[in-house]
């Protein structure tokens, strides 16, 4: 929601300044419209085009990198989970209540991590309503700590389920690695200086095209047409800014095939 009033936002904005710059030019007396000074605006507007048509396109990429790391982290975290529940069910039904706080943890992330999105049911999970959609709740980290503890306190009675437990340990291991980074990837700022700073600067644009462009239907559709394209590039990244909100959030699709595959 707060993704989509800042692209409304970007196109009222460039929009009234492409109006500004219209409206301006109309109470302008003819010497101010010169060649000579059209000419300089042109340059003015070059120079602030290019820097920042450079600008966001770095901006962009950078995102989009960003966004794209995170969801590798958390594809990579989810089939973690999978993985230790399954090194889990080779130790046997002694470590059944172990695989049931895995699937309660898991199933309390997805809910509290996509509130908008149907919550999973699995008996005895904490309450996912209080949980903060950014960081970790106490709750699941107790959770962790006692799969944990129960994984170093495990005493296999079965013939070469020693291995299986090392590769228990080591695969809880891997996964609370994998686990932290997700929850770095939720702490990202959601507005930043450098979008206001190049809001401003387009909005100057804008302005100035406003100032250039002739009067005549098709020269205002030109002008919308560019109005409505870049404010779609800012609102893009914007939405990117935030992994784990807006319309190009991450998905909640591999932690969910991971609670199914648990569920077997």
């Amino acid at each position: 929601m707060f993704e989509l009033l800042c692209g409304l936002g970007f196109l009222a904005l460039f929009g009234l300044s492409a109006i500004g710059g219209v409206a301006l030019k109309a109470r302008l007396r003819k010497e101010h419209l010169s060649d000579e000074n059209m000419g300089a605006v042109r340059t003015m507007t070059g120079f602030l085009v290019t820097f920042a048509a450079v600008l966001l396109s770095l901006q962009l990429s950078g995102v989009r990198s960003t966004s794209d790391a995170a969801n590798r982290t958390r594809s990579t975290y989810a089939a973690e989970l999978a993985a230790l529940d399954q090194c889990l069910r080779g130790l046997g039904p002694d470590l059944d209540a172990t695989r049931l706080r895995l699937r309660q943890y898991t199933a309390a992330v997805i809910a509290s991590t996509w509130p908008g999105e149907a919550v999973p049911q699995v008996s005895g999970m904490p309450d996912p309503s209080l949980m903060p959609r950014q960081g970790e709740d106490p709750r699941l980290s107790e959770l962790m700590e006692n799969i944990g503890l129960a994984l170093d306190t495990f005493s296999p009675k079965q013939p070469g389920a020693s291995e299986t437990l090392t590769r228990c340990r080591a695969a809880y291991a891997s996964m609370l690695q994998g686990r932290w980074a997700v929850i770095e990837d939720t702490h990202r700022t959601s507005v930043s200086l450098y979008v206001i700073i190049i809001s401003m600067w387009l909005a100057l644009v804008f302005f100035s095209f406003g100032l250039q462009v002739p009067r005549g239907h098709v020269a205002a559709v030109a002008l919308a047409v560019g109005v409505l394209a870049v404010a779609s590039v800012m609102f893009v990244i914007v939405d990117l800014i935030e992994p784990y909100s807006g319309f190009f959030g991450v998905s909640s699709a591999s932690m969910r095939e991971a609670l199914a595959d648990m569920n077997r």
